[in-house]
């Protein structure tokens, strides 16, 4: 690869953040292979991590750098060797030279080792392959979600129904009492079970019960009016009112009652 010097020692200088920096000891390999090589003692570098770009100095405030490593095509990994917290940078084309690069310590070996194997272009191209996969994913997920507006109508029907009561489906109405009776029959019209029918013949739910009446008198005693046996006012429906017809008309006896007793009271001429 060629490269104009004056461009890389500016850009190795310049005040762009560095990706990893610090002191490590360089020693190169002149062979690929460990068994055989013709190598020097190790020297003492700044090395700055740009990218991909690896730079070492002579010293931390040195203006230009005396040597540089293009992080692509190779491999970091721990070596053997007699200094402790050894790592090489080693590439595969034959012949071609390895760094043995020996850190101060275990963290910062550790730390050099990770900055180096994601530094190169082939790594971010993975990187970035991996990250528009999951994009694409997470697109067609959104997708499907509002092509199915169904499931979230449902949903939203049913949070209707649970603030508002009277949305509620007919089974899931609370049973309401008047005067102690309830409303609405649980097994049917009348006490026998029976159900009524509507005009169609099919079955329909029985009309709301209206409560007990008090006697004629107005009193707050219940005590019957004249003309009804306590036992028909205390039974809230006769086993012949099955139907809403029948019902109206033995609820209307009381009514007849007091309508002769109040004629009556007329021709008597007392108001």
């Amino acid at each position: 690869m060629k490269l104009n010097e004056r461009s890389v020692a500016h850009y190795a200088t310049c005040d762009s953040p560095a990706d990893h920096a610090g002191f490590l000891r360089k020693r190169v390999e002149r062979h690929h292979h460990h068994a055989h090589y013709h190598g020097t003692s190790y020297q003492r570098r700044w090395f700055v991590l740009k990218g991909n770009l690896l730079f070492y100095f002579e010293e931390r405030e040195s203006r230009e750098p005396v040597g540089l490593v293009v992080l692509e095509g190779c491999t970091v990994e721990l070596c053997e060797a007699a200094e402790e917290f050894a790592f090489a940078i080693r590439f595969d084309d034959a012949g071609a030279r390895a760094y043995v690069l020996v850190a101060d310590g275990q963290a910062a070996m550790e730390a050099w080792v990770k900055a180096l194997s994601r530094a190169s272009f082939d790594y971010m191209r993975l990187v970035v392959r991996e990250l528009e996969k999951q994009l694409e994913e997470a697109c067609k997920s959104l997708a499907a979600c509002r092509k199915s507006p169904q499931r979230s109508s449902s949903s939203s029907g049913r949070k209707r129904h649970l603030s508002n009561p009277a949305l509620l489906p007919l089974q899931e109405k609370p049973t309401t009492l008047e005067n102690g009776y309830s409303t609405w029959g649980s097994g049917g019209c009348a006490a026998g079970g029976a159900t009524c029918t509507d005009h169609d013949g099919g079955q329909t739910k029985p009309p709301p019960l209206p409560p007990r009446r008090r006697s004629a008198a107005g009193s707050t005693t219940g005590s019957p009016a004249p003309g009804l046996s306590p036992a028909t006012l205390e039974s809230p429906v006769s086993p012949e009112t099955i139907c809403f017809s029948k019902l109206h008309n033995w609820y209307g006896q009381e009514i007849a009652v007091l309508r002769r007793e109040w004629q009556e009271r007329q021709k008597r001429g007392h108001p």
